[in-house]
């Protein structure tokens, strides 16, 4: 046999050269599919979904089918996609960070991550046909249940450009806020505590020259913004609006010209286009979930391309969380700025009035995001060790619960495996008073795993999800083979889950059971 498929990342042509096509597919479902995979399509996982139903286990649907690509064809599609016409005429002339500017040696995303499915971008066709899964995703949500959540990547709906691209900005039009209030000997508080005095303001922007007088002035007569004399961090962010080129969306304040520069000379029509079609699509999907009475989980990414994410998540959630929450934002702890990212998006949603919507998890791309920081050198956004991620979890998850005591139009998903944190969370419930029957507080485990969590929860009444992929068996196999050669990074630090899956595992030794058996 030429093993030559498995070492390039070709797994399912591997494994199907050793067993054979029929073999092969009846082995996966008896085995690592059947455990991990509700099955191949939205007809076929009904039984899984109302099996979990009558345990009192709700789903989050998630078809999980990836491009079975080599390590080289996925760093050639990453950068393609990641790289703009201007760059490739004239590289280095514009003043990119090379934080947000894609990097062969990084371009195949699979690397290091566990449980999260990839995209590539290919054309705006294959962004269209994802949309269209991602539809089917939620209509399928609708049928199966009343309260179904569907989770969408934001990767698999346009060209990632825009996403590197719109990170940049609003990372450096935060920088930029910080610089001034240190200015006004504001540093190193909370970011929502920071709040700059409007008329000193106005004097460090005119005296850096970023804008004449009069478009300083024009910038700070909305109805509320600098009304109180001050402006905070989400009255800066909303200086970056939304306008009818959305390539004039991408200026960046330079603070060695003192001028307001766009990120790139030049954008192509095509660009601006494809840049379109990406909030186009999300809209779509938006409203189709509002049809369907469908809860949109939008799932986090890599840092380059995040703060862009949630931006868009945020317009999102501002438009279609008014009555009810439908768009959830996901927050990674492990990162260094969670609690700055779910505090401020918090308070944005108090004075405007919509129903935020969180799902907390630790975080999917550690070992990567940590590798790509040290090799390209800018700062590792991680934190710096397992007990600070949880501490950060906690810290999180305490600030939305404290929201949703206070006027209960926050509702958070907390997504963990790990035991502490459901017991804290339970705690935190039963101090405030806070029923599971208000559906404000949901808990989320992966479909196969912790299952010793996720059905006495439901049993005892409380809003429980499994997070279900599904997808034909052979492109659902690069999924979920990462899952199977990577989950050490899951295990790490969890002695509790490595002893419950040795139990299993004896059990179903000792009783014969070794090949897995769906109950329904």
């Amino acid at each position: 046999m030429d093993i030559s498929d498995c070492q390039k990342g070709h797994y399912s042509t591997c494994f199907k050269k050793v067993f054979g096509q029929r073999l092969f597919e009846r082995l996966m479902k008896m085995t690592f599919y059947g455990q991990f995979v509700a099955g191949e399509d939205h007809n076929s996982i009904k039984p899984l979904i109302h099996k979990n139903q009558a345990f009192g286990v709700g789903s989050v649907l998630d078809y999980s089918v990836e491009e079975d690509l080599t390590q080289e064809e996925a760093e050639k599609k990453e950068m393609d996609a990641c790289v703009s016409e201007a760059e490739k005429e004239s590289p280095g002339v514009d003043h990119r960070e090379k934080k947000y500017k894609a990097h062969r040696q990084f371009g195949d995303r699979r690397g290091g991550v566990i449980s999260a499915r990839t995209y590539f971008y290919a054309d705006e066709a294959k962004c269209d046909n994802q949309m269209e899964t991602f539809l089917n995703c939620i209509k399928a949500s609708g049928g199966a249940s009343v309260d179904g959540f569907s989770a969408i990547k934001m990767t698999a709906l346009g060209r990632p450009q825009f996403l590197l691209q719109f990170s940049e900005v609003l990372v450096k039009w935060r920088r930029f806020f910080i610089l001034l209030a240190a200015q006004q000997g504001k540093s190193g508080m909370d970011a929502l505590e920071q709040k700059l005095e409007l008329e000193q303001l106005k004097e460090s922007l005119t005296k850096l020259g970023v804008g004449n007088k009069d478009d300083i002035e024009n910038w700070f007569t909305g109805e509320k913004l600098g009304s109180s004399g001050t402006i905070d961090l989400l009255d800066w962010n909303s200086l970056i609006n939304d306008r009818t080129s959305i390539s004039n969306l991408l200026v960046i304040p330079n603070v060695e010209t003192g001028q307001l520069e766009p990120l790139l000379r030049k954008f192509t029509v095509e660009e601006e286009k494809q840049m379109k079609r990406m909030l186009q699509r999300v809209d779509v999907l938006a409203k189709h979930a509002v049809e369907n009475g469908v809860r949109l989980m939008v799932d986090a990414e890599q840092t380059y391309f995040q703060p862009a994410i949630s931006r868009l998540t945020l317009e999102m959630q501002r438009i279609f969380n008014r009555e009810k929450p439908i768009i959830f934002n996901t927050y990674q702890c492990y990162l260094k700025e969670a609690y700055d990212n779910v505090s401020v998006d918090v308070e944005l949603s108090r004075r405007e009035g919509w129903y935020f919507g969180a799902k907390l998890v630790r975080g999917a791309y550690m070992y990567q995001e940590r590798s790509r920081a040290e090799e390209i050198g800018y700062e590792d956004p991680i934190n710096p060790d397992y007990e600070a991620t949880n501490r950060m979890y906690h810290k999180c998850l305490e600030f939305v619960l404290e929201e949703i005591d206070h006027n209960r139009k926050a509702n958070v998903m907390v997504a963990s495996h790990n035991e502490d944190t459901v017991k804290f969370t339970l705690e935190k419930m039963n101090q405030m008073g806070l029923s599971p029957t208000e559906n404000k507080v949901y808990f989320g485990q992966l479909l196969g795993m912790c299952d010793q969590i996720s059905f006495p929860l439901g049993q005892a009444g409380f809003p429980v999800y499994k997070y279900v992929p599904y997808g034909p068996v052979n492109e659902v196999i690069p999924y979920l083979s990462r899952r199977a050669l990577e989950n050490r990074g899951f295990m790490k630090g969890s002695q509790r889950e490595r002893s419950l899956l040795w139990m299993e595992l004896k059990r179903r030794l000792l009783s014969g059971q070794i090949l897995y058996k769906p109950v329904y």
